[in-house]
């Protein structure tokens, strides 16, 4: 496997911090801490950069509440702040992992995902004869 190295400046530089903080609010535009955090942005990126590159950033504590779509379960949400930190993480690192994944990986990848999936295996069922087998887990939490 190869070995990357020297990708935290690459992680803390403000482009990648900025283009982090565009991901990180879609679908989250109006919501209050993101109208705050884009209030005072250039300040807020320079001070992540800051505690990023003096390796004294800490992640803030996460709002628990539950949602029932389409069953209830508890939802975990990192403060605005911690997620823009994820996706400038996940700007460095997900070029790098996407090109080991094998094609036929689906969750949590850019322009793929369960209907995708759904559509390769319709295909692979109307090329293969004889049997094929699917499996289709729903862990439900018991409390």
């Amino acid at each position: 496997m190869k070995t990357y190295r020297n990708l935290y400046p690459t992680l803390i530089a403000f482009p990648n911090l900025l283009l982090a903080y565009h991901k990180a609010r879609q679908g989250k535009r109006l919501r209050p801490n993101v109208g705050r955090f884009k209030l005072h942005l250039e300040a807020q990126l320079w001070q992540l950069h800051e505690a990023l590159a003096t390796r004294t950033y800490t992640p803030g504590a996460y709002r628990s509440f539950y949602v029932h779509d389409p069953v209830r379960r508890l939802v975990s949400a990192a403060p605005f702040r911690d997620r823009v930190v994820h996706h400038a993480l996940c700007n460095v690192l997900e070029p790098i992992y996407e090109r080991r994944f094998i094609a036929d990986s689906y969750a949590c990848r850019l322009g793929k995902g369960t209907h995708r999936a759904i559509r390769h295996f319709c295909a692979l069922g109307k090329r293969k004869r004889g049997r094929m087998y699917f499996c289709f887990i729903h862990r439900r939490e018991s409390s």
